[in-house]
């Protein structure tokens, strides 16, 4: 695992100004052990301000799973029939570190895998729904979105989109991104993808 702190640090309260005003690229403390690993810390140039880059690293043999991932504690697929299956080699969401990460939705009938119709807004509608019944095998709901990005086909539909998206999330609506996209899988209308806090 490496770690790394980017800081502005203040010289004369390191009590490193003589060092700074160096004009080579030596190190300023520098610790190590076998164990925990080590410690660097390095002037960038004589002409930069006063920065410091502080690098920590510890590597661990302990793990012989493939998908040991240090800085993800725990990985779950979120995984739901109330919603239509993923079109492809990902999983409808993952929950991770307090996070419910849903990928984008179609407006598709789970039952059918069909759209609900040709129109924008009984896709979103159809999306917002299969939306919730993802947050809820995931353990969150609507209120609990934090983040959102909608794709559109038309952005010419943003109007309608809004109208029924705020239906959604009229109190403390999540942060959102907006795009007009060349193309959306199945040559959807609309998808949507979120973010929601558990």
């Amino acid at each position: 695992m490496t770690l790394s702190l980017f800081r502005s640090i203040n010289a004369p309260t390191l009590h490193l100004s003589a060092s700074l005003r160096s004009s080579t690229r030596t190190p300023l403390v520098s610790a190590g052990a076998t164990l925990a690993g080590g410690v660097s810390l390095f002037r960038m140039s004589s002409s930069s301000p006063c920065f410091a880059s502080l690098s920590v690293s510890a590597s661990s043999s302990a793990s012989d799973d493939d998908n040991h991932l240090p800085i993800i504690r725990k990985k779950e697929v979120v995984s739901t029939d109330k919603a239509p299956p993923a079109v492809g080699p990902y999983s409808q969401a993952i929950k991770a570190n307090g996070f419910v990460f849903v990928s984008g939705v179609l407006g598709l009938i789970p039952e059918t895998g069909e759209f609900i119709s040709d129109d924008v807004e009984d896709q979103t509608y159809q999306v917002l729904k299969n939306m919730g019944e993802i947050l809820k095998a995931g353990g969150a709901s609507y209120c609990a979105v934090v983040k959102t990005t909608i794709m559109l086909a038309d952005l010419a539909d943003f109007k309608k989109v809004n109208e029924i998206y705020g239906k959604y999330f009229p109190h403390a609506p999540p942060a959102r991104s907006t795009y007009q996209v060349a193309a959306l899988p199945l040559n959807a209308k609309i998808e949507i993808d979120c973010i929601a806090v558990l």
